[in-house]
Formats: structure tokens, sequence, C-alpha cells
């Protein structure tokens, strides 16, 4: 099994964001990346985003994040050296990065689970150093970049490293949305957001969208919600169960990650129904078999796999998603910091996805 670490460096500095611990994040200068296997690819990053599981890993929610990791999964760049086994990348072409890195020939990837790669998976940002930099090495970039054409609309692309197809892989998906479903949706950050966006591609009856912030609420209705349910009173499980004349809703998809929301969705799951887990969960949650055990109840959990990234690409660059539309502000990478400050306050700030641009990347 090959084990990647970052120690080969071309002798250069760059910019990166580092994580120094729980809640500490520095800007610093760090060595460049350079080749270290046959299969990488260096890539010059351009546009880059902060995922909320980036602000899980600032609370130290993630323990295989060391201190000193680069933090990012995100981007779009330019290619600027390319390993001697790289088949479909040469210098100079734009790529979208996912955030998952597969060898696409170990047991898992032949059962498109590549989240689960032998020797890649979730790598960037987590156990190899990521994206929010000037420059990050791609392990197997055959199978882990996509080629964009040169006028493709960086912030609109990014979107689909790791928040596109999460909703849709982790959440329509595993939840098995159908034409006429009435599919709720639990939180309305970026990721439910985008969960919202890729339902609609299954033909859903109903789409209620429940969250604590109103702004974000009406965002989703401009999104294409038909209802929204505010639940800062408490009361989420009457008003939904209201909505639905008592029955419950047929999908329910967790989107924040924290023991009340993965609760409620329990409460609001009509009998026969899918619950997908998407959030990710720095704490355990209570499963309430001794309730559900008797009504057909599907619950789907997992990581997104991104085999879905080359059709939601297609959708994109043709204008049939609007991925642009999930991007509420753009910060310039010296101001990174308060990106994140922005992210992290997105009630306040009414940020949805924040954009960040490398100085001087065309």
């Amino acid at each position: 099994m090959q084990k990647f670490t970052d120690n080969e460096t071309t002798g250069m500095t760059m910019k990166a964001l580092v994580y120094k611990g729980a809640n500490k994040l520095a800007l610093e200068d760090r060595p460049r990346p350079a080749i270290k296997l046959a299969t990488d690819v260096i890539v010059r990053i351009t546009t880059t985003t902060i995922c909320g599981t980036d602000l899980h890993i600032l609370k130290g929610d993630v323990p295989t994040i060391i201190n000193g990791r680069i933090l990012g999964h995100e981007g779009v760049g330019i290619v600027e050296e390319v390993g001697h086994d790289v088949s479909s990348f040469h210098k100079g072409d734009k790529v979208l990065i996912s955030l998952i890195t597969s060898c696409g020939r170990c047991s898992f990837c032949k059962k498109a689970m590549y989240s689960h790669c032998s020797h890649g998976g979730w790598l960037l940002g987590n156990t190899i150093d990521g994206t929010q930099a000037e420059y990050v090495r791609i392990p197997f970039a055959d199978t882990g970049l996509y080629l964009l054409p040169p006028d493709a609309d960086d912030e609109a692309i990014v979107m689909l490293s790791c928040i596109l197809p999460t909703g849709l892989e982790c959440g329509v998906l595993n939840g098995q949305v159908s034409p006429g479903d009435i599919v709720a949706i639990v939180g309305a950050g970026p990721v439910g957001l985008a969960t919202l966006l890729t339902a609609q591609l299954y033909s859903p009856a109903e789409i209620i969208m429940i969250d604590l912030d109103e702004n974000r609420l009406k965002m989703a209705r401009s999104f294409g919600a038909t209802k929204t349910v505010n639940s800062s009173d408490g009361k989420a499980w009457e008003q939904v169960m209201s909505l639905t004349q008592n029955a419950g809703v047929d999908v329910v998809v967790e989107a924040v990650g924290i023991p009340a929301t993965f609760d409620l969705c329990q409460t609001i799951i009509a009998p026969g129904g899918h619950i997908a887990n998407v959030g990710v969960h720095g704490k355990s949650v209570e499963f309430h078999l001794e309730r559900l055990w008797a009504s057909n109840i599907k619950l789907a959990t997992g990581l997104v796999d991104a085999g879905t990234t080359p059709k939601l690409l297609k959708m994109v660059l043709s204008g049939k998603l609007d991925a642009k539309k999930l991007v509420s502000h753009r910060f310039k990478l010296s101001e990174i910091i308060k990106a994140y400050d922005t992210f992290s306050n997105a009630a306040k700030e009414h940020a949805l996805k924040v954009v960040i641009k490398n100085e001087g990347a065309v």
C-alpha cells in the first residue's frame, strides 16, 4: 500500500492556510510541493473554497488532521507539472480537482466505492496537504482531475469539487428520491442547498427546507424549495407534520451533523421512508430503533464517492445546473482567515459558499 507524505518539495515557497490545532489557523509560507510519484500532477490553484467539513476540522472534530496540515479539498487550477505516468493531462491544462483520490484499480474502486480506495479516499486537506494554497500535489491525477474548457467559470466549477456530488450522492441518491416524493432537507447550508438543487432533477412533489436561519430559508425558496420551516422555536416536527397532513415525509436528508437535527429526521419520516445522512457528526447520536423498527425505515450513511462528478460537470458547463448561485462572498488568498471568520458566522454574514482567489491567478 502506498503511503502518501508531503516531504518532496521544490525548494521554493508558497502561501498556504495551515491548521495549528483546534480553533487555530495561520496563513504561512510553506514549501511548494513537487512530484513525488509518477502518477502525480502539481496544480497551481486559481480558485478554492471552504467546506463545512473544514469548520468541523477547525473545531477539532476530525482526528485524522494533524497540526501543520494545509487544509482544503476543493479547487480549480492550472497544471504546472506532470508525472511520467500521467496520460490525460498536460502542462497548462485547466482542471477541476475532486475531493476524492482514487487509484481506479483496487477492489473498492472496482465497486465504484472511490471514497474507500485502498490507496486514496479523502486525502486532500486530511492526510496530505490540500488546496487552500497556491499549489497542491494531486496523487493519481488521471482519476482525480477533470479537464475543463479554458473559459469555464471557476466559481461555478469549484462547486463540483465537493458539495454538489455530496448533495446528489449522499442526499438524493442515498435517499432514493423519486418523482412525486415529499422530501425534507434539514439544514439550509451549502450542502443542504446543493441537495436541494440536485433533488429537483428527480421531480419530487415537494421539497421542505428546515433551518434556524431565515435568510438561508429565503435563499432556499429562491433555489426551488416549495416550503420552508424555521426550526428556531423548537417546533419543527409539528410544522412538518402539519404540512404533510400528519403523514411525514418520504425522504429526509440530514445536512447539519448534530444530534438534534438527526433526531428531527427520525421524528418526521413516514413509514417506508428513507433517511439519508449527509452531515459530518462529531458527537454520538441516538438512533431510536424502538420507534422505527416496525416502520420499514431505511437509513443510509456514507462518504461521497464523486462518481457523479462527470455528469454534474456536463450540466454545469451546459447551463442546466446553476452552481454559481451558491457563491455569496469572494476573498483573496491573503484574506483567507477573514473568509473563515465569515463562513463560520454564516447567519450574521449571510454567507453560503465563500470563494477564495489566488492573487495574480489567471
